[in-house]
């Protein structure tokens, strides 16, 4: 059994065929799907979703490329939204120095306010970063040691599409974050092999991040939860051990950050 724990499947591209999708990722063992918003509609989108289908569960927050629609008045709505039974995350949140669309001290500071939310809630968060990882992990990491007894007996996020080093991710590790690997595991230029080859799969998990970075042998098509076992494939490859014990490993730590059934 597989789970993607990052797809946006509220995205215009599954508008004709989101019964479908679920079906095909059913299928192929994956068998259940978590959907970060990006702002405040997107994520009364990914909470009808939830709603409609018994496999998916959301999250809900402000993503970094999303600022130009946050205000004191949809980010009330967003907080208020953390209440409902099928919300399991606070995201995505963090920072994108990559695109820089909004001031980076906003961006910090609208990441930092969302962490503290998640901290309250006793919730964990889901974390977006693009040339920025340093900075993220430094935020996260501050919250995590001033709020011992936030997520004390589970994990407190996931940093996903983890393009950050060893050092990078012992430290989040050492904090009780997770990281997550999508389609560019499998791209023949990615540095993401190497890193995985040294710290293993114990701390990892499965995303798509769909419908972007599908993974080979498929790039240049509209990527779906269905392409989870293709990760897990290469993944098992790399660090030499079976698929098995990549679906085991890795839906153990999705049940447990996000507390699923």
């Amino acid at each position: 059994m597989f789970i993607d724990t990052h797809c946006h499947l509220f995205y215009e591209d599954y508008q004709q065929d989101i019964a479908e999708v679920i079906a095909r990722a059913q299928s192929a063992d994956v068998q259940m799907f978590v959907v970060p918003a990006t702002n405040h509609e997107t994520a009364q989108q990914a909470i009808a979703l939830a709603e409609k289908y018994p496999s998916v569960f959301a999250a809900v927050g402000f993503h970094p490329l999303d600022l130009e629609h946050f205000n004191e008045e949809n980010f009330k709505k967003i907080e208020a939204l953390m209440s409902h039974p099928k919300v399991v995350a606070v995201g995505e949140i963090g920072i994108d120095y990559f695109y820089d669309r909004s001031p980076r001290d906003m961006q910090k500071e609208i990441f930092k306010r969302q962490i503290e939310i998640a901290v309250k809630k006793d919730m964990p968060i889901i974390v977006h970063t693009r040339d920025s990882v340093d900075d993220a992990i430094e935020i996260a990491v501050h919250y995590a040691k001033a709020h011992p007894a936030w997520k004390q007996n589970g994990k407190r996020g996931v940093f996903h599409c983890f393009t950050g080093d060893p050092p990078q991710a012992k430290i989040l590790f050492e904090n009780n974050f997770l990281i997550s690997y999508p389609g560019p595991i499998t791209f023949k230029k990615s540095t993401m092999p190497e890193t995985l080859k040294q710290i293993g799969i114990e701390n990892i998990m499965l995303e798509t991040d769909s419908p972007y970075l599908t993974p080979v042998p498929h790039r240049g098509k509209r990527n779906e939860p269905s392409s989870i076992p293709l990760i897990a494939q290469k993944i098992a490859e790399i660090v030499g051990a079976s698929v098995d014990e990549v679906a085991n490993t890795t839906t153990r730590n999705a049940r447990l950050l996000f507390q699923l059934p």
